[in-house]
Formats: structure tokens, C-alpha cells, sequence
């Protein structure tokens, strides 16, 4: 059942309309989960999730308890114009949460989300990488959240679940904003931007029904789900340009490297030369890989999780 969550006018006479997609089994009233995605008009790897977990629970109906909404896009405009924040006002969308019922338009619409989705069992948040890097299936959770959340992260057949610090940023995003309130959420962030990455959306599709299996709302056996890494920011190093130039990988998303090991090379197109040789400061697995080859000095090439590779 398609219904709206929050509608605002435009001023080309037109309205902004976010919408869900609600699917109630039994007990509707019983659970609530909140499956969300779009807030960056350049993520499209939750629209797959969206499109197929929507189909997978139709087939599975008569074993749902409960209530499952399903927000395909909190940022249509940006969808439609493949535009990461929000089109015609330079924001990002996941800076203005909670937003409020009397200031301006999109922080209208922002209130209007949050309180949609508050009250809900769990909500998981699904994003992607932008352009620039590619992602492997991972939660990142807030430390403030914790203790609460990665019980519950660890359920979803995510490669890792990355533990980090908190930041003033942070608190003005969607999952902060929920948390906050008591309602449960986990950030997702998988894949590269403006792609979709199908067998990450399956996998992930996966962990929500081993979540929702768990929070008693599948009359079904839970799906298998691999144990996760889990980690924190002193697990993490990061490697950068030093140079200008186009980035030529030696390792792939994915792979388990050593210390010292040759990740990759600023090439300078202009004479054919070599201008830095990237190597890496610890073993481990290479979770983000720069995806777009243009690089400046200072340009984020690489995170590698250590001590993932023994």
C-alpha cells in the first residue's frame, strides 16, 4: 500500500511528496521495521533493495507479523536529476535532521520523515559510496549507540560493522536523529555511487530477514548470515594522494594485502610519468578502493581494515 508520509509545495506549482510503501502481515501493529534509502540522489544502490525486498516480501506474506515500510526515496528531486544533495538549495539532506515544522520547506519535509518513522522496532538506513569510492557491505555505527545496535547489526550478513566516533556532523543526519529518540537504526553504506551492485542489495536483503526473523516478524526460519568483522576507527588506516594525477589500482575492492604491499600509482598522463607509489601501511582488507581515477593531493585512495588479513 502506497501512502504519503509528508508533501510540501513547490514553487512551480507542483508538490514535493515523500511516500512508503507499507506491507502489513499479521498483527500489523505488533512490530514495525523502517527500511530507508535516497536521502543522496547519487546512492542508487538502495533503490535495488527497495525494488527487491518489496517482491521478496509479497511472496512471504503469510509469514510476516507485523509491519514493514519501505521509503524508497527521503530525496526524489535528487534521484530524478542524479544530484547528491538537495536540487536548487546546496544541502546535503542528511545534515538538516531532525528538521522542524516552522522553518523552511525541506526542513519541514525532514520533520515530517522523522516522525514517520519514530517508534519503530528498528530502522536501517541504506546508503552508498559516492562516485569516487567503492564500498564493501558494511554497518557504521555510532559508539554513543553502541552497545544497543550491534547486536542487532551483526544480524544483517554485512562484511563488517565499523564502530566509529562520534562528530558534531553526525548529529544532524537521520540516523543520529533517530537514535536519539529511541528508535533503533542502522546505517548501511555498500557499493559505489550513481551503480547498482546487485549482489550486495541480495546479501543485505538477506540480514533484513535474519533482523526481522529475530524481532519475531517471520513465522520462518532465520536465513543464514556470515559473522561480520567488527571494528573501530584505531582498526582503520587510510591512505592518500600525495600527488596529483589519475589513480591506477594494483589490488582489488576486496582484497586481503600485506604491509608494504603496492596499492597503487599516481600516473602523470603529461610525460608518462610516475608520480607516487602507494603503498600500504598495514595488512589487512581493502574495504575502500578509490573508484574514480582523477585524484588530487589529499585525495582519499584507500581505507584498509588492519589485521583483517590473518
Amino acid at each position: 500500500m502506497i501512502e504519503e508520509v509528508v508533501s510540501a509545495e513547490l514553487p512551480v506549482g507542483e508538490r514535493l511528496v515523500i511516500q512508503k510503501n507499507r506491507i502489513e502481515g499479521s498483527e500489523p501493529e505488533s512490530h514495525r521495521l523502517a527500511v530507508v534509502t535516497g536521502t543522496h540522489g547519487d546512492e542508487l544502490e538502495g533503490q535495488y533493495v527497495a525494488w527487491q525486498l518489496s517482491r521478496v516480501l509479497a511472496k512471504k506474506k503469510r509469514s510476516l507479523c507485523g509491519t514493514v515500510d519501505i521509503y524508497p526515496a527521503l530525496n526524489p528531486l535528487g534521484i530524478s536529476t542524479i544530484y547528491r544533495g538537495l536540487p536548487g538549495f546546496d544541502l546535503d539532506m542528511n545534515r538538516i535532521f531532525p528538521g522542524s515544522p516552522d522553518e523552511t520547506m525541506y526542513e519541514y519535509i525532514a520533520n515530517g520523515i522523522v516522525n514517520d518513522i519514530a517508534g519503530a522496532d528498528l530502522c536501517i538506513d541504506i546508503h552508498a559510496s559516492n562516485i569516487f569510492l567503492r564500498e564493501i557491505p558494511q554497518v557504521r555505527i555510532n559508539e554513543k549507540s553502541a552497545d544497543v545496535l550491534t547486536p542487532l547489526a551483526k544480524l544483517l550478513n554485512m562484511n563488517f560493522i565499523w564502530i566509529h566516533s562520534a562528530a558534531t556532523v553526525l548529529e544532524s543526519t537521520l540516523a543520529y536523529s533517530l537514535n536519539s529518540i529511541g528508535t533503533p537504526t542502522l546505517v548501511v553504506e555498500m557499493g559505489v555511487g550513481m551503480r547498482i551492485t546487485r549482489n550486495y542489495g541480495d546479501q543485505l536483503i538477506t540480514g533484513i530477514l535474519s533482523v526481522m526473523s529475530h524481532l519475531s516478524m517471520m513465522h520462518e526460519s532465520a536465513p543464514p548470515v556470515a559473522p561480520p568483522i567488527i571494528s573501530s576507527d584505531g582498526s582503520v588506516a587510510f591512505v592518500n594522494a600525495g600527488a596529483s594525477g589519475f589513480f591506477i589500482p594494483q589490488v582489488k575492492h576486496a582484497d586481503r594485502i600485506e604491509r608494504g604491499q603496492l596499492i597503487g600509482l599516481i600516473a602523470d598522463p603529461m610525460n608518462g610519468g610516475i608520480k607516487e607509489k602507494l603503498l600500504s601501511p598495514v595488512s589487512g582488507l581493502v574495504f575502500t578502493l578509490r573508484e574514480y581515477p582523477v585524484v588530487n593531493e589529499g585525495s582519499l585512495i584507500a581505507r584498509i581494515l588492519g589485521g583483517a588479513a590473518r
